[in-house]
């Protein structure tokens, strides 16, 4: 179930509850009669759910990365802060935009609903806006027409599990105004073509070979790819994410266990 529907479930139950007795029962009760156990703790959490339910419906969310499609930018283990408000004002739980803010930008790190599972949050980079052409040939995007530029930086070593190590090489890739950090395996597919969705959502605005893709992004839709370029599961093997899936704007990593440097980190 979503946390956020739990948390408004809480919220009215315990209002309910705090109110109920307020108006209808505390009346009733002998002046120095004790206060059931249901009502003192309805009362006491209340305003505190009430607090945490805003905060994160309108204000900033708090998640996990979960896995390394990200890297090097965002490592497994990071707790971030996602801003909701930069793409507009959402209802909570519904997820409806009812005042716009901004509109995604490219080289944005934004957290969405995965269109083929709208319970499971992901988070990548956008790549491709409303009306974008954006073709992925031999590991390299091109926009609308114009290569990105691409500068090495070094290298990045990390495990895939059960000590085997990878090292990726990492380029600066300039895309919009972010110019960030991503990184490529050596000896590895642009793309994995057993691998793409045979019926996502517009996939006729697609096109396929060896070599990448060429996709037309869509109305109100937008094309997301992790830093990771081959350890990402993302637009090019799904398709693309609506406006309704946008969940906020990735902006700081908060804590990380394994990495407390990387506290205070802002994502770009």
């Amino acid at each position: 179930m979503d946390f956020a529907l739990i948390l408004f479930i809480a919220l009215v139950v315990t209002g309910l509850i705090w109110l109920l007795d307020r108006l209808l029962f505390r009346p009733k009760r002998a002046a120095r009669a004790k206060e059931p156990l249901l009502v003192e703790y309805s009362r006491s959490f209340f305003p505190v759910i009430l607090v945490v339910f805003l905060l994160r419906s309108f204000l900033v969310e708090p998640f996990k990365i979960p896995s390394g499609s990200m890297m090097p930018t965002l490592l497994v283990g990071d707790f971030i802060l996602t801003n909701k408000f930069i793409y507009g004002i959402r209802l909570p739980i519904i997820n409806k935009k009812i005042i716009d803010v901004e509109e995604p930008k490219r080289g944005d790190v934004m957290v969405f609903r995965y269109p083929m599972d709208t319970s499971v949050d992901y988070i990548k980079r956008v790549v491709g806006l409303p009306g974008d052409t954006v073709q992925y040939v031999d590991k390299k995007l091109i926009i609308n027409g114009m290569p990105l530029k691409y500068t090495p930086d070094g290298t990045f070593t990390y495990d895939l599990g059960g000590l085997n190590y990878v090292t990726d090489k990492v380029y600066k890739e300039q895309l919009g105004s972010h110019d960030h950090l991503m990184m490529l395996q050596p000896g590895t597919k642009p793309i994995y073509l057993s691998q793409v969705w045979p019926d996502f959502p517009d996939k006729k605005d697609c096109t396929y070979n060896a070599q990448g893709f060429t996709c037309k992004v869509p109305p109100g839709h937008y094309l997301m790819m992790g830093d990771n370029r081959d350890g990402s599961n993302d637009s090019r093997y799904w398709g693309f994410v609506p406006e309704r899936n946008i969940v906020g704007k990735a902006f700081l990593v908060w804590f990380n266990l394994d990495h407390l440097k990387r506290i205070g980190t802002l994502i770009d």
